[in-house]
């Protein structure tokens, strides 16, 4: 009775082990992600000296467009003259939902240590223009815990590119004697001469060697399905005096007509 009693006790321990091991996996990942959310919202804020919190002294941070940088003071550094150098210019960092993946590690039992890895967006806020996705980009964050205390140790941020551009303008019909007006010369500062012709129901803008093929959007207004560039034609009278050129909302050229 007594060997009874030992094996099932024996097999209970057994299979309770790894939903034991579970608990503490899910206990961590939680623990990680707390702490992984506060630093993006310091990092979103621009607080530099509360993202240096999350960093361990020896931090090691590798960009794959701007190198390595080694040290914490360095890294504050960085962070207090290029991210938030100028306060009219800040990057707000979003995870892009379902990519994020959590490891522990451990050693002879232990956990010691756990990685974070993702991919992120990140939009633009440029004094008060309009806030638009620039870029995205991959994440891997080595979290070490010391004393009981969870930090970063080394960071890589690779994979940086420009985000797919999804058009959600609902292009008109116009008619080929109403684009008609709008054909012409425009000249710009920065541009120079934007000439603009109808090929059947849409326009085509030439800059250059640019060409952009010009959708109806409204009444004066067209766009591109390449960019998130639009045109606006601001009439005065009875004839199209000028070209408004917007990008991501906010105005980059204007062209009067020649």
């Amino acid at each position: 009775m007594q060997s009874c009693v030992r094996l099932c006790l024996g097999l209970l321990l057994i299979f309770s082990l790894p939903l034991f091991a579970q608990d503490q996996q899910d206990s961590l990942s939680e623990t990680i992600l707390r702490e992984d959310g506060v630093f993006w919202d310091a990092y979103n804020r621009c607080d530099v000296q509360k993202m240096s919190e999350f960093f361990w002294a020896d931090i090691e941070f590798y960009h794959d467009k701007g190198g390595p940088t080694i040290g914490l003071g360095r890294l504050a550094e960085t962070f207090q003259k290029n991210l938030c150098g100028n306060p009219n210019f800040r990057l707000r960092r979003e995870v892009v939902p379902g990519t994020v993946k959590f490891f522990p590690l451990q050693k002879n039992g232990m956990t010691y240590g756990a990685v974070l890895s993702g991919e992120h967006y990140f939009y633009i806020n440029d004094n008060g223009k309009p806030e638009y996705l620039d870029g995205v980009a991959k994440f891997f964050h080595l979290w070490l815990v010391k004393d009981g205390t969870w930090k970063m140790a080394r960071v890589v941020s690779y994979d940086h590119h420009a985000p797919p551009y999804e058009n959600k303008r609902k292009e008109l019909t116009v008619s080929p004697n109403v684009l008609e007006q709008y054909t012409g010369v425009y000249v710009a500062s920065k541009t120079g001469r934007l000439k603009v012709t109808r090929d059947n129901n849409l326009l085509i803008l030439t800059a250059g060697n640019q060409k952009y093929v010009l959708h109806p959007e409204s009444d004066g207004v067209f766009f591109t399905v390449e960019r998130d560039l639009t045109f606006e034609f601001v009439k005065e009278g009875t004839k199209f005096t000028k070209v408004v050129v917007r990008e991501h909302g906010a105005i980059v050229e204007e062209a009067k007509a020649e």
